[in-house]
């Protein structure tokens, strides 16, 4: 098996599914099963907080104990699963629920496709940007379907397209796959895992995760509110999948080139680039709230997520031993891209209801204190 091309093909289709569930889980849960922006926005905040104890400790402590295909496989079956119980819930408590329980599985493949990645990169078998380019074209074409598909069928169009995809991705896991993800860890393995805490010594690392944590974090708004916000500009639903897919795609042509492009740079300098651009976004889409400058902020998306993401993996496969990397994703996929994510959809929801606008200006709450500590801690560190 071409480890390239598994792990290619590997991310475009977990991230189709991830274009289904981002950009349009909130709204669903509004315009099909009928509740209000709050009430969707607290049962979203309350998956995430589940998303980031699964990620941060349940997907580590199951890689000491499984192979990579077996942790992704459980994981796809269970998501599967519960995906399935929605679709006679109607209740705000039954939808919490089975968010909660969809969280704690489905976003855990992530970290665990993102772990064999690194696993793969450290042995000199793959170029990860290329490979995860393919994962953001799965994601682009998941939300031009759904934005047809919806124009169509409506909102409940979302959950079926999203048990189609975790379909998909569970026949994916039973296709030939990579040595090195096929082997179970050994009783020696599981010595050299070291725990968390070991991993909380790598000088570098806590600061790290908090600035990933911020720069991550300060995404909340627009995944959770970036498609009623659009509706609320009147844009046709046909539309707003377009809209939203341009920020994939300057993010895919970043991560087409990430590997060569700035590959000199420190991972400090990729923070602080991907900071200064995430401020710039969401000072923009608060100063001038109309369709054009919506679609202008998007290519900073590039900057925002793809180049600090890129950093955050760059410095995991240049500073952490190989044993350690399921933790670190874990952490990555538990605090940076669950734990802030669900903090701030409460503050954004609150601001919200005040300002559409003021969801995204109050990001900045999380990327200018991130650049101070870049600033701060790069020179002493070296990072």
């Amino acid at each position: 098996m071409n480890n390239q091309r598994w792990l290619s093909q590997s991310f475009f289709v977990f991230f189709f599914t991830w274009g289904i569930f981002l950009p349009y889980w909130t709204g669903w849960l509004v315009q099909a099963k009928n509740l209000t922006v709050a009430d969707a926005s607290m049962i979203m905040a309350f998956g995430l907080v589940a998303r980031a104890v699964a990620t941060m400790f349940v997907f580590p402590f199951m890689s000491k104990y499984m192979s990579n295909k077996k942790i992704i496989i459980t994981f796809t079956m269970l998501a599967l699963f519960a995906a399935v119980f929605y679709i006679p819930a109607t209740s705000r408590v039954s939808l919490l629920l089975i968010t909660i329980l969809f969280s704690l599985v489905y976003p855990t493949l992530m970290p665990a496709i993102e772990s064999g990645a690194s696993s793969l990169v450290q042995q000199g078998k793959v170029h990860y940007g290329k490979s995860r380019s393919y994962g953001s074209i799965g994601f682009v074409i998941a939300v031009l379907i759904i934005s047809m598909l919806t124009g169509f069928w409506g909102e409940q169009a979302i959950l079926w397209s999203m048990i189609v995809g975790l379909i998909f991705l569970l026949i994916k896991q039973f296709m030939p796959t990579p040595g090195p993800l096929l082997t179970k860890p050994s009783i020696e393995d599981r010595r050299q895992k070291l725990s968390m805490k070991e991993l909380w010594k790598v000088k570098t690392f806590p600061v790290v995760l908090i600035v990933v944590f911020l720069l991550q974090g300060a995404h909340a708004a627009y995944y959770n509110y970036g498609y009623i916000y659009l509706q609320e500009l009147d844009v046709n639903p046909f539309y707003i999948g377009m809209i939203i897919n341009i920020a994939v795609i300057f993010e895919i042509l970043y991560f087409m080139k990430a590997d060569n492009f700035l590959s000199k740079w420190r991972p400090s300098s990729l923070f602080l680039l991907a900071g200064a651009g995430s401020t710039l976004r969401w000072v923009l889409i608060f100063l001038f709230p109309n369709v054009g400058i919506f679609i202008i902020s998007q290519a900073l998306h590039a900057l925002s997520f793809g180049m600090a993401h890129i950093a955050f993996i760059r410095y995991l496969t240049m500073s952490l031993p190989k044993e350690q990397i399921p933790n670190a994703q874990g952490i990555y996929s538990g605090l940076a891209l669950s734990l802030s994510t669900a903090i701030l959809t409460f503050v954004g929801g609150y601001l919200y209801e005040i300002q559409p606008g003021l969801a995204f200006l109050g990001m900045i709450i999380c990327t200018v204190p991130a650049i101070i500590l870049i600033l701060i801690s790069r020179k002493n560190l070296r990072y």
